[in-house]
Formats: structure tokens, C-alpha cells, sequence
């Protein structure tokens, strides 16, 4: 197949780069020029076009995507981001609208396979409705109504596949990773101890969702929605990986879920005086979310994708190791 990927020199379209290579397929790309491409980069493969496929009319991108027979959507912003408020119309214009956009550009030009990347609080806004995580979080509403929209946009021209994504693991050239800011320097600030909470959550390498990608894009049906994973990780467990890639020893201190909501509420707070709005909102994220086994059974889309498991500690260790270097 011939596949275009939207944010084919970022962090999940280019490892869903090389694996499509590997898989005999040819990738073309539009990125951004913001960072250079060395000889890490397939050059001599892909063909990468620069400038900023949001800003393209429809025309334009109809034209972009001629000859291409799928589409991989791997941009967007992710909820740790904390933009201006309000973070509704924020994350809707950059998940709901944008990518909307992109696939009607798409499905006009002919292409009939696109892979979606998305978020797996999705999957838990279905099995647990009690929670109201859509109505809490506006990151998480955005995320539906990001799914729903393509898929209504793809009718019957165009098989959308929702890549429901968790916690996600590896490096790159050229970026860091993003853990390092949101999560790795608190650690360092903690003496001998670090103070977590209960629960844990799915997580998987970089790697493996490249393989679901492509997956998705080669046998992957049409309006689905695919749960994405490798391991259901204890938070604890998760911490002793980090404490491993550190190369240091600290006593993790559980905390109840009260506490985590009193600093949410102060996260919140501060943010407001800032004039910004978390996608998640930090007084109900501990509550609904942090301090849960947010955990599924991945291997139903393992099976049906072609997914292989295995190697997240590993990917774990070599992120944070990138993230001190």
C-alpha cells in the first residue's frame, strides 16, 4: 500500500514509519521543520514535504492525498498539555475540527484505509459511564467526539480505525521525551522517599503501537474502536522501573486519595489564576483516575492486529535513562 502520515517525523509516525517500511510499504510524510532529520531517518524512502497540513484548504489537501490508499493521523495534542483557557474549545479545534479536516481531504481524494490516533480514557468513558469522565474532562469528551466525527466523516467511502492509546514508552533522535517534564523531574526532587498513589494503568512501548498502526491500516476494521496495550502496570511497579533506570533506592509512600484530590484542587486553582485550563481536570483526576486500576485486557486487539507483546520494561528504563542523560 502507499500511506500518507500526518506527523510522520513525530514520535509515534515515525516509529509507525518504519514499520510500515519493514512491511514492504511505501510512506510518504508532511512535517514540520522542527528538527533535522539525520541519517536516523529513512530519507532515501520517504518522501517528506514540509509545512503545516492544517493550514491547507480543502482543495489543497484533496489534492495532497491523491494516490494514496491510507492515512495515518498521528498528531494532536495529548492531555498533558495545559493550554488557555477554556481547555474545551482548545482541544476540540486541534483533535475534533483539525482532524476532521484532514479526513474529508482524504476520503474526497480517494483514500480508503486511515488509522486514527486517539486516547484509551475513551474506552474507559464507555465501560464505566458512572465515572461522567467526558462531562469531568474536556480532553477526554474532545477524544469521543474526535472518534465519532471521522467516523461519520468516512461513512461508507472510508474505513476509519480508532487507535485507543495508553501510556506509551521509547526515544527518538532529535526529541525528548515528554515524561521528563510532567513526571521524571518531580522524582529527582524527592529525597529519600516518593510519595505516589495507589492503582496503575495499561501501558506499551512506542514499538508496539507502531505494530497496531499498521495493523490497523493493513487488516483493521472499519468504525472500530481498538483498545491499545501490552501490560497492566501497578503504579508501584511502574516506579521501581524508574527507580531502576535512576540507579537509585527511595521508599514509595502510598498516599490516599483525598490527598491527591487536595493538590488537584490547588493545580487547579493556580491554574486558573494563570488564565489556563488542564484537558483533565486536576480536582477530579485523582478520584476518576489516578488513583484506579485503569487496567483492560489488550490481547483481543493484539490477536486481531498482529500485535506482538513483551519489552516494556526495557522501553520504560531507556526513556527515563534518556530523560537524565
Amino acid at each position: 500500500m502507499k500511506v500518507f502520515i500526518v506527523g510522520g517525523t513525530g514520535f509515534l509516525g515515525y516509529y509507525s514509519t518504519l514499520e510500515f517500511l519493514k512491511r514492504g510499504h511505501e510512506v510518504d510524510t508532511m512535517a514540520l521543520p522542527d528538527i533535522p532529520l539525520g541519517e536516523w531517518f529513512p530519507k532515501d524512502k520517504v518522501n517528506v514535504s514540509y509545512g503545516n497540513v492544517f493550514e491547507k484548504s480543502h482543495e489543497e489537501l484533496v489534492e495532497i492525498f491523491k494516490g494514496y490508499d491510507a492515512l495515518v493521523y498521528a498528531v494532536g495534542p495529548d492531555d498533558r498539555y495545559i493550554p488557555n483557557a477554556p481547555a474545551y474549545e482548545f482541544f476540540y479545534e486541534r483533535l475534533v475540527n483539525a482532524c476532521g479536516r484532514v479526513i474529508m481531504g482524504a476520503r474526497d481524494a480517494g483514500v480508503k484505509r486511515a488509522a486514527i490516533c486517539n486516547s484509551y480514557f475513551a474506552y474507559f468513558d464507555r465501560k464505566m459511564p458512572e465515572l461522567k469522565l467526558a462531562e469531568n474532562h474536556p480532553y477526554i469528551k474532545c477524544r469521543i467526539e474526535q472518534a465519532e466525527h471521522c467516523i461519520s466523516i468516512g461513512n461508507d467511502k472510508m474505513d476509519i480505525m480508532i487507535m485507543e492509546l495508553p501510556y506509551i514508552f521509547g526515544t527518538m533522535p532529535e526529541r525528548e521525551p515528554l515524561w521528563k517534564e510532567v513526571f521524571v523531574k518531580r522524582i529527582q526532587k524527592m529525597n529519600k522517599r516518593i510519595y505516589f498513589f495507589k492503582g496503575g494503568t495499561v501501558m506499551m512501548s512506542v514499538e508496539r503501537v507502531a505494530e497496531s498502526i499498521v495493523g490497523a491500516i493493513e487488516q483493521g476494521k472499519g468504525g472500530k474502536r481498538y483498545p491499545c496495550g501490552d501490560e497492566c502496570v501497578s503504579w508501584d511497579t511502574w516506579l521501581k522501573w524508574i527507580m531502576q533506570a535512576m540507579k537509585v533506592k527511595k521508599k514509595i509512600i502510598t498516599m490516599p486519595t483525598f490527598l491527591g484530590t487536595l493538590f488537584g484542587a490547588y493545580m487547579r486553582r493556580k491554574d486558573k489564576k494563570e488564565g489556563k485550563e488542564g484537558g483533565l481536570n486536576h480536582k477530579k483526576l485523582f478520584k476518576d483516575i489516578q488513583c484506579r486500576e485503569l487496567w483492560y485486557d489488550p490481547t483481543e486487539t493484539c490477536e486481531e492486529l498482529g500485535v506482538s507483546r513483551g519489552g516494556l520494561k526495557e522501553s520504560v528504563i531507556k526513556t527515563i535513562e534518556r530523560c537524565i542523560s
